[in-house]
């Protein structure tokens, strides 16, 4: 543990989020969480705002940065919405990009200036194995997809400044955004669960796991990677 130093992360008190911030804190470090909503369960600092929205998320990050010394960040805040071509639209399309791109570069350039001066810094972005492709989820396997180009890219960029920066792309977790997207009830959800080879969903904490290695200092001489925890989802011949 860097002590008095803290790890931010965006969408932070549910599924993904909220299990990164409880292995985060039971391992001893720091943490501040910025999230939509209120949770009086949520075990750190939280800072509330809508990240959709330019304003609040420059307020939101600003607010940050004055109030804790960030060294560590996890860009987990992310939206999908299902749209076959041919009923795709813009609101989706500016809706998905938004929150899972241009969120996590703002939140990158807020923390960096940080990072530099202390010559430390962990930067880990949350993909997805959609990036690979999925029928109906076109724009945001594109946007997950561009998470690992900003990922390798920016870990060239970083690499002689001690600030590594990875990318964790989960196969299906039972998260609630999950479900809202892939109801258990219907047939296309239960083939997709089929289709992985281990049988089985994730679990947010086995997200957690990978996430927790790419923040610490043992993954020091690891930069520009893409780590996928998906069951074996990402080698299948199947189709999602």
């Amino acid at each position: 543990m860097i002590e008095d130093r803290f790890t931010l992360i965006t969408g932070a008190t549910k599924g993904i989020g909220r299990a990164i911030t409880e292995r985060l804190i039971a391992s001893g470090e720091r943490v501040v969480g910025i999230a939509r909503s209120a949770d009086p369960s949520y075990p750190a600092p939280l800072v509330l705002a809508d990240l959709s929205d330019k304003v609040a998320r420059a307020q939101a990050l600003s607010f940050v940065m004055e109030e804790y010394r960030v060294v560590r960040l996890v860009n987990n805040a992310g939206f999908n919405r299902m749209q076959p071509l041919g009923d795709i639209t813009i609101d989706a399309y500016q809706e998905i990009f938004d929150l899972n791109l241009s969120v996590t570069i703002d939140a990158t350039q807020a923390v960096l200036p940080g990072m530099q001066a202390v010559g430390f810094g962990r930067i880990v972005n949350i993909s997805s194995r959609s990036l690979l492709g999925r029928p109906g989820g076109s724009l945001y396997s594109a946007a997950k997809a561009a998470l690992v180009g900003l990922t390798r890219s920016w870990a060239l960029e970083l690499a002689t400044q001690g600030i590594t920066v990875n990318c964790v792309a989960p196969g299906p977790i039972r998260t609630e955004m999950f479900e809202k997207n892939n109801p258990p009830n219907l047939q296309r959800s239960r083939a997709l669960v089929a289709a992985i080879p281990m049988s089985r969903m994730g679990t947010t904490d086995e997200v957690a796991a990978a996430v927790a290695y790419f923040l610490s200092a043992e993954a020091g001489f690891t930069t520009g990677q893409t780590l996928f925890v998906c069951g074996g989802a990402s080698i299948s011949q199947s189709r999602f």
